[in-house]
Order: structure tokens, then sequence, then C-alpha cells
């Protein structure tokens, strides 16, 4: 599977971003909150997705910024454990990974708890088939 991170893969859509955290489904596993939402998306990926480091809880640009590079490399790495979940059912949704966690983790915890994220949401898409 393509391990790139197009444009379209990313949640642009002022309208989707409100729905999301209006009506949107909700998980932590610290320092990561998940958001969901099945939508339907104008674009031609399954999963759209939204990364966001509060300014409140890293305060400095260049810590945020290193967060969201690391949590973007994670779920370009792993995003095929949701993709396959959801290709076959072809439903489209909309994610925003929200970091919670006041100081910078390594990547390699980062990655782990994105993988945990992702498995937990390819689960909750498996129940609502159900």
């Amino acid at each position: 599977m393509d391990q790139s991170f197009n444009k379209g893969e990313r949640l642009q859509s002022r309208k989707i971003i409100d729905l999301l955290f209006e009506k949107g489904r909700s998980f932590t596993i610290e320092p990561i909150r998940i958001i969901s939402l099945e939508a339907e998306l104008k674009a031609t990926f399954p999963v759209q997705v939204l990364l966001a480091v509060p300014k409140k809880n890293v305060p400095k640009a260049v810590h945020r910024n290193k967060v969201r590079r690391r949590m973007r490399e994670a779920y370009r790495r792993h995003k095929n454990l949701l993709y396959e979940q959801l290709g076959s059912s072809g439903k489209t949704m909309a994610i925003a990974l929200v970091y919670t966690g006041r100081e910078v983790l390594a990547y390699s915890d980062i990655e782990e708890k994105i993988i945990l994220c992702l498995q937990r949401l390819g689960g909750v898409n498996e129940k609502d088939a159900q």
C-alpha cells in the first residue's frame, strides 16, 4: 500500500471539521484524543485526518511542530491498519488526532499510541457494521 500522506488525506473542510467536533465520537489513548465521524467525504481517500497540537498544552511552536511531524509520520506509516477495514465496507470517515500531552514524547512512544488508536478505530467500525 502507498505510504504517502497526500493533500487529499488532510481534513480541510471547515464544515466537516465543525461537524466532527460537534457530533463526532471520541476516545483517549493518552496523550492522544481521537475524534471520529463517519461522513460523506468528497475525496478519493476513505479517511481524512486533522492533526492538532494545542498551544495551551505545548506553548513553544518548535515543540508543537515537532509533535505534529511525529504524529503525521506515525499516521502515514500505519494508516493501512484503518484503510484495510474501511476499504471493504466502502465507508468514509473524518478523524481528528489531538495531542493532549504537556511534554514532547519520543517518536517511538507517539507511534505506539497512534497504532493503538488506529486499531481501536478499525474495531469501532466493525462493531458499527454488525
